[in-house]
């Protein structure tokens, strides 16, 4: 989580260090120009602020195409629920908070 309590920018280098540095991790692969990763951008600032077990992190596809690559990310927005550096879940698309916390809260 960043300083201000949001999601914390993530580049490729800094990726692998911020989902092992934490027990469970939720990243967002989105881009500047995705209507849909807009949509999701409160949704994702409001678990930040709400879940302190839960580290979320965002990451530019655009500006960083080597992530979303190793993981097969082919649709934006995507979330990846990573517990102890495995991916246990994928969402794919703008989905309501409810159903992310309901996901978060049955993987976790």
């Amino acid at each position: 989580m960043g300083a201000d309590g949001s999601p914390t920018q993530l580049t490729d280098d800094e990726f692998d260090g911020f989902v092992n540095g934490n027990d469970v991790a939720l990243i967002d692969f989105w881009a500047p120009w995705c209507g849909p990763c807009k949509q999701m951008e409160p949704i994702l600032d409001e678990l930040a602020e709400e879940r302190d077990d839960i580290a979320i992190g965002k990451i530019n596809t655009d500006d960083n195409p080597q992530t979303p690559q190793k993981f097969g990310v082919m649709s934006i927005p995507t979330l990846l629920l990573m517990v102890d550096g495995e991916v246990v879940d994928q969402m794919v698309g703008a989905l309501p908070k409810e159903d992310i916390v309901e996901r978060l809260d049955k993987n976790t």
